[in-house]
């Protein structure tokens, strides 16, 4: 049943996941504009390459908790699965498609991570190990978050999670594999960068 409380979330989990992070603190604390700047993303691997350490942990950390804030939210005001998926899902297109800067978004891993850890906490510290392995093996950190993120619907489903959020972490996961299409490529032909502090 729609609700108009259900709606306020809806948006508001849009509006909060829109929230340029990584825009708003190299603004913040810079003279960069992330944007013109490495890749081009807004996300905290490039926040950290070109402006370093402390912004790019900055720029996750509030990535990850622009996720979550919503799904807290709706859970305790809601208290349903299909509530809280359905905020879930444009709290995460809010940062792929953030009104606030013209639609132009980062590619969502860190922001599926805050949902994850609301809907399924026991499962995100498997993924992470998972995550990190990858990165230490092949240095890439794209490939890591491809990793984490095509197996969370498998992780889901064997842990017994309720189906609505097996099929939102397989559209989330899909939708993070489109935004990394040129990230497979650049792994593919060995042109993607790897992890180094210089970040060159």
């Amino acid at each position: 049943m729609v609700s108009g409380e259900g709606i306020l979330l809806v948006v508001g989990g849009y509006l909060a996941g829109s929230i340029p992070t990584g825009v708003v603190l190299a603004k913040l604390f810079s003279t960069k504009d992330i944007r013109q700047e490495g890749s081009g993303n807004i996300g905290a691997t490039n926040v950290y390459r070109v402006l370093g350490v402390r912004l790019g942990v900055l720029t996750l950390v509030g990535d990850v908790v622009k996720g979550a804030i919503p799904v807290i939210l709706t859970r305790y005001l809601m208290d349903s699965d299909m509530w809280i998926a359905g905020v879930a899902f444009p709290t995460f297109l809010g940062h792929l498609f953030p009104i606030f800067i013209r639609f132009r978004g980062g590619k969502g891993v860190a922001t599926a991570l805050g949902i994850f850890l609301v809907i399924a906490p026991l499962m995100v510290p498997c993924l992470t190990i998972i995550f990190i392995l990858v990165v230490m093996k092949w240095k890439y950190v794209s490939l890591g978050s491809l990793t984490a993120s095509a197996l969370m619907p498998v992780f889901l489903c064997v842990a017994g999670y309720p189906l609505v959020y097996v099929d939102l972490s397989v559209i989330i996961g899909c939708l993070i594999f489109y935004r990394h299409w040129d990230n497979i490529k650049r792994v593919r032909e060995g042109r993607e960068k790897k992890v180094s502090r210089a970040g060159s």
